[in-house]
C-alpha cells in the first residue's frame, strides 16, 4: 500500500511503516494497525485505505521518533468516508 487517505479524504503517502503528508513531512509510524506521531501519541487506526481517529484506541502510546522528509506529492483528495471515528489531527 503506497496510498492512504484520512477519514475526510486527505491523501497520505505510505513508505514501509512510515506515513507522510502531502508536503512530504513524516507524520506517523505504523505499529500493527495503529499510527503514532513523532511524540509517541496515537494518531489513528488504519481501516482499509483510511486513517481514522478512534477515541477508544487513544490511550495507547508508541515509541517517539524524529520525523524525516521526502518529496511532496500531487495527489487529489477523495470523497469522505462515513465510517466510525473522527478525522485525525495531523498537519
Amino acid at each position: 500500500m503506497d496510498a492512504l487517505f484520512t477519514k475526510n479524504g486527505r491523501p497520505l503517502r505510505v513508505s514501509g511503516y512510515r506515513i507522510f503528508n502531502r508536503d512530504g513531512l513524516e507524520v506517523a509510524r505504523v505499529r500493527s494497525d495503529r499510527a503514532y506521531g513523532p511524540n509517541g501519541r496515537y494518531v489513528g487506526t488504519i481501516v482499509s485505505d483510511r486513517l481514522v481517529y478512534r477515541s477508544t484506541h487513544s490511550a495507547s502510546i508508541g515509541p517517539s521518533f524524529s520525523p524525516s522528509r521526502r518529496a511532496g506529492m500531487a495527489r487529489a483528495s477523495c470523497a469522505a468516508s462515513a465510517m466510525w471515528g473522527e478525522e485525525p489531527a495531523i498537519p
